[in-house]
């Protein structure tokens, strides 16, 4: 596939809407899923096929999600830092998506929890803090530079109550920008290259 050309200056934060509400509607408790992002008019020239399953909405957005498989390391806390550091996308992925879980607490409450060394006991504390707040993130970052995220707090599951911006999940959205970095990525023969259009993948619907 040739290289990602220019897209509409509102692609990435369609995208992040239309990965979120696809997740959103699965309900809560789901692992972390990732997405490479493909310019939809590039994704349906290389694979023509593919028209027939995209319905007009998704024929007419810039940039189609393309869910991927399991990778190396998972994506639990403990690897996911790792696991994002071993992706090397092909040159026609535009951007990247990561749809998370997470439980956030308030800043009085997070420097309570300092003293706490043990990764599975912050976890155990911060889940039955009364103060928690569980949250789904959506960050999605593009090969140029855009980023673009979204927050769900499952206390108000509803898509009108989703919050959105491109400052909104700054750390999510550094370490995927970190994927497209050559220095960071996969070497080649490693057996972790990440293909976009891989007969692997699941397509998002």
């Amino acid at each position: 596939m040739e290289s990602v050309g220019t897209l509409p200056p509102d692609a990435l934060s369609r995208a992040v809407i239309e990965i979120e509400k696809h997740v959103s509607s699965a309900g809560w408790d789901q692992p972390a899923q990732l997405f490479a992002l493909v310019p939809t008019e590039e994704l349906l020239r290389a694979e023509p096929q593919l028209a027939a399953q995209l319905g007009a909405d998704d024929a007419s957005q810039p940039l189609t999600p393309v869910a991927q498989g399991e990778l190396p390391g998972g994506l639990e806390d403990d690897n996911l830092a790792d696991a994002l550091g071993r992706i090397e996308w092909p040159d026609g992925v535009a951007g990247c998506a990561l749809a998370i879980e997470r439980i956030v607490l308030p800043a009085s409450a997070e420097a309570g929890l300092s003293s706490v060394e043990s990764d599975s006991q912050l976890a155990q504390l911060a889940g039955s803090d009364p103060r928690r707040h569980e949250v789904r993130m959506v960050a999605a970052v593009l090969r140029d530079g855009g980023r673009f995220g979204a927050v769900r707090l499952r206390e108000h599951d509803e898509d009108s109550a989703v919050l959105s911006g491109v400052d909104l999940v700054p750390t999510l959205c550094e370490v995927l920008s970190l994927t497209f970095e050559p220095s960071v990525g996969s070497r080649p023969g490693d057996g972790s290259e990440v293909d976009g259009m891989s007969d692997d993948e699941e397509k998002r619907r």
